[in-house]
């Protein structure tokens, strides 16, 4: 179930465990108080798990702006086997002051998504679920009109007219938080948690190889400001977090350190991204991946970078590479960017 700036790529990739990384891409500040805006993990296809059917080849692409996901799977067996495929979107979870890294909260699919196999595009069904607390209250919330996308508009206008005893009931529950007064006053904040998964069933022909090809756009998280130094200083626990995940060097480390220091004097902010990429899901498919090829784009060639990664070349001013033969998707990949200032860029 996917970083990099404009100097010429200092701290660029670390050499470290195979973690699972995504884009990168400069955000603006957004106009709230908070300065932290939502990561939201996304991934690859899920496939019951098959002795039969193997990943001869997965080529991931990682931009701020698109990931694409080509694959090719092959049916070793002399039978055919058919079989569900899915595709899970991330949870989406309603919070108070909430900065979400989803522009898009009006559509079901918040994220574009879009597949295509073997040439042919897959007209995939769309399972929802709304879950508070651990229980499913999605039979509820279509029984009182309430469309299950948190801080979706269609939502807030409709959340509004929720008779007053639903109202109460709903905010003892944990589904909503009142923003007034009491329970009968003040806009009401989404607490559910929405669980989206895009499925087709699909059959992988005896002794044939299937191309599947998957398109979205990532949700991009990330701050104002570099946040991981604790008084100008690389120490700690969100640097030591920042370090395990990203597997951060000495270059990136130093030059960050200068950045941050140039705003503190009166200059302009470096902006952090995150990405994160669920590759794990991939072991679900018999035997380890064949040929596995990631390429990061991390946008402007101002921009710096981290990720954990092993064999990584730079291949053009904002692009990164890596190859890998029998791979196993045994972890996820973080992903890191530091942005520059529009000046600098």
């Amino acid at each position: 179930m996917l970083k990099l700036f404009t100097l010429p790529v200092v701290g660029p990739v670390a050499v470290g465990p195979i973690a699972a990384g995504l884009v990168a891409a400069g955000i603006a500040s957004p106009a709230f108080a908070n300065d932290t805006m939502a990561e939201v993990k996304t991934g690859g296809l899920i496939f019951a798990q098959s002795d039969d059917v193997s990943m001869a080849q997965e080529d991931l692409f990682i931009s701020a702006s698109e990931v694409r996901v080509d694959y090719v799977f092959e049916n070793s067996s002399d039978k055919d086997v058919e079989s569900l495929v899915a595709f899970p979107m991330p949870d989406i979870t309603g919070q108070i002051d909430n900065i979400s890294a989803i522009s898009d909260y009006d559509s079901d699919n918040f994220l574009h998504f879009s597949t295509v196999q073997d040439g042919r595009p897959i007209s995939a069904k769309l399972q929802q679920r709304v879950v508070s607390l651990g229980i499913d209250v999605t039979d509820e919330f279509a029984k009182h009109g309430i469309p299950v996308l948190p801080y979706s508009q269609k939502t807030a206008e409709a959340l509004a007219k929720l008779p007053e005893a639903v109202r109460k009931d709903w905010i003892a529950r944990g589904l909503i938080y009142s923003m007034g007064a009491g329970d009968a006053g003040g806009d009401l904040v989404p607490l559910w948690t929405l669980r989206s998964t895009y499925w087709w069933r699909t059959t992988f022909p005896a002794k044939k190889k299937v191309s599947v090809e998957h398109r979205y756009k990532p949700a991009v998280g990330g701050t104002v400001a570099i946040s991981f130094f604790e008084n100008g200083e690389p120490k700690g626990e969100r640097f030591e977090e920042y370090s395990r995940k990203y597997c951060l060097d000495g270059d990136f480390v130093r030059v960050a350190q200068q950045r941050a220091r140039e705003a503190e004097a009166g200059g302009a902010n470096y902006t952090e991204s995150w990405i994160s990429y669920v590759l794990s899901t991939g072991a679900n498919w018999a035997g380890p991946i064949r040929r596995f090829q990631l390429t990061i784009d991390k946008g402007k060639p101002a921009s710096l970078i981290s990720f954990c990664g092993s064999n990584v070349q730079k291949i053009g001013p904002t692009t990164f590479r890596m190859t890998a033969e029998d791979f196993d998707p045994a972890k996820d990949f973080d992903i890191l960017i530091l942005n520059p200032p529009e000046a600098a860029q």
